[in-house]
């Protein structure tokens, strides 16, 4: 049986661009469905799409994280090419994504920007150093060794598509599924691929201060919930050292004069080191917690693969 693949392009006012993405990736991939989901554009995108050949539907919610969650329940398809609508990312790599994707099993391929012309074409400074930072801070937490955590550019399983749980309204998806990917010890392959800078007209959506706080924001919110017995042991560790910091001075003056001199001091150091036990005991219990989430995922992954079989 000949399989199936899906083009998902989540746009919001990409009138310049979005013809041509379509023509693109439609000669890339000529048997591939291309779906164009428009999100609440002020311009003529939805139907310079449809002109160029797109199966086009809409999410009123705005967001990409919104397009990207009801594109990811609505659609059917063995290999999922998501890819933006500006125009940045090369047609020409599309085959080989999807490639791998069907034919070696891998579950997430990610276009990898930032090893191949990112740094030179990209004009937005700051968008470079939130790049970096959130790959050094993801593949610190999760031991990790992914080059580019943040593009738009990716080929994916039907199985991760099925079973990853967007909760990401805006620009942090991205991030959000690398991080599921990683923490559910997905299959995953990286391929460097070109990157052009927006066409002179198209305006990028992405804002770089609130934007970048969003994901920095999930980042720690997805640590907290992925590894707890290392998120709240950090907690107590440095709850803790305060606490004997506190304490040490006072202990200082009591083995030197036999009095407690400085009793509000003893009593915060005391409260602060009983807060630090019960940080690691919540780390414990919730570490055991996402321990058997993990189990029931796996089990429910494998009956899903076996249904198919």
């Amino acid at each position: 049986m000949k399989k199936k693949i899906a083009v998902l392009i989540p746009c919001y006012n990409e009138s310049k661009t979005i013809g041509k993405v379509v023509e693109d990736y439609s000669k890339a991939l000529p048997d591939a469905e291309i779906y164009v989901y428009d999100n609440n554009s002020s311009d003529n995108t939805a139907d310079i799409a449809k002109k160029a050949g797109a199966t086009v539907k809409y999410e009123h919610r705005q967001g990409k994280g919104n397009v990207v969650r009801t594109m990811f329940r609505d659609i059917e398809a063995d290999c999922y090419l998501m890819v933006d609508g500006d125009g940045t990312y090369p047609a020409s790599s599309a085959k080989e994504m999807c490639g791998a994707v069907l034919n070696d099993g891998i579950d997430m391929v990610i276009g990898d920007r930032l090893s191949s012309t990112y740094f030179k074409e990209n004009k937005r400074r700051f968008h470079g150093f939130g790049n970096r930072l959130v790959r050094f801070l993801i593949n610190l937490i999760f031991r990790s060794h992914v080059r580019d955590i943040m593009t738009g550019y990716r080929a994916m399983s039907r199985d991760f598509v099925k079973t990853c749980p967007v909760l990401s309204k805006g620009f942090e998806i991205e991030t959000e599924m690398t991080i599921f990917a990683l923490d559910k010890n997905f299959c995953i392959k990286e391929i460097p691929v070109d990157y052009r800078d927006r066409e002179e007209g198209s305006e990028s959506k992405l804002n770089t201060i609130s934007d970048g706080i969003k994901v920095v924001m999930m980042i720690a919110r997805l640590f907290e919930e992925c590894k707890p017995m290392l998120f709240f042991g950090i907690v107590s560790l440095v709850l803790f050292v305060i606490a004997v910091a506190m304490v040490i001075p006072v202990l200082g003056e009591y083995f030197e004069t036999g009095l407690v001199l400085r009793f509000p001091t003893l009593i915060v150091a005391g409260f602060l080191a009983i807060v630090a036990i019960l940080m690691l005991i919540c780390g414990i219990i919730l570490q055991v917690v996402v321990r058997k989430q993990k189990e029931t995922f796996e089990i429910m992954l494998t009956q899903s693969r076996n249904s198919k079989i």
